[in-house]
């Protein structure tokens, strides 16, 4: 949490937040108890990386680096925040 607060607090493009969709929903509630602004949870992403089937934290870490740099890009890729169902298979 206080790291989260604290990204929140800066003007970098991409806060990536690893968890399961569970521990994020979580974490959520209580930054808003904590009085984060909507605008600010709408700021991080999670779960992180892009949807290309990753396994082993090495994929995993492309998948995020491959994400952070389509938001950069602004290209349309299809990132784990807005998908349903299991984050890895």
């Amino acid at each position: 949490m206080p790291a989260v607060r604290g990204a929140l607090g800066t003007t970098v493009g991409y806060i990536g937040v690893m968890g399961s969709r569970t521990t994020h929903e979580k974490r959520l509630q209580r930054l808003r108890e904590a009085g984060v602004s909507e605008d600010g949870i709408a700021r991080l992403m999670s779960p992180i990386g892009l949807a290309i089937g990753a396994r082993t934290p090495e994929e995993t870490a492309i998948s995020i680096c491959a994400e952070i740099i389509a938001r950069r890009t602004g290209t349309s890729a299809p990132s784990l925040r807005d998908a349903a169902g299991r984050i890895h298979a």
